[in-house]
């Protein structure tokens, strides 16, 4: 229990929190399914963390495991697995972020998309862009929701993973 002391205590002072959160965090391990009481959770954490006046970032995976649960009910062609990952990405993140949105709206809080590619990171111009929108996105008291553009991002294009994409953006 002291290190977990100890680390509440090196959090009171900090400004800003970077949340990741994986996939299997998000659904039910039985079916694949959004876990919705785990995600009000995590949300009103977030939003109580918002409100003692602490930028919250919240990385988030899931976009593409959404997607493919909405499709494979209806079944899916998968002669290519990278045009199927990036296809369940768009259906899931539209479907992710719709819940995040629902649930932030509980709380009375404004959560923001940030759809991130390795090209968002090295080049100047576009990291210069992604860093004003946080600031100014910060200053309006919304909570950005991130994650890899996987709909245009392939594996030699992408970021690599979730946990990567929120050491990039705490840094």
């Amino acid at each position: 229990m002291p290190e977990i002391t100890q680390f509440r205590e090196k959090m009171k002072d900090k400004k800003r929190i970077v949340i990741k959160i994986g996939s299997s965090s998000l659904q039910h391990a039985q079916t694949g399914d959004l876990d919705y009481t785990k995600l009000d959770v995590l949300v009103r954490e977030l939003c109580d963390i918002r409100n003692r006046g602490k930028d919250v970032v919240l990385v988030t995976s899931g976009a593409v495991a959404v997607g493919r649960k909405a499709v494979m009910r209806q079944g899916i062609d998968q002669d290519d697995p990278t045009a199927v990952k990036q296809a369940c990405a768009a259906i899931g993140q539209a479907r992710l972020m719709m819940t995040y949105q629902k649930i932030f709206a509980e709380y009375n809080q404004v959560a923001a998309q940030i759809l991130m590619t390795k090209n968002t990171i090295i080049d100047n111009l576009n990291r210069f862009n992604a860093r004003n929108t946080f600031a100014e996105l910060f200053k309006l008291g919304v909570v950005p929701i991130v994650n890899e553009n996987d709909t245009v991002a392939t594996y030699e294009l992408g970021i690599g993973d979730n946990d990567t994409l929120s050491a990039i953006v705490a840094a």
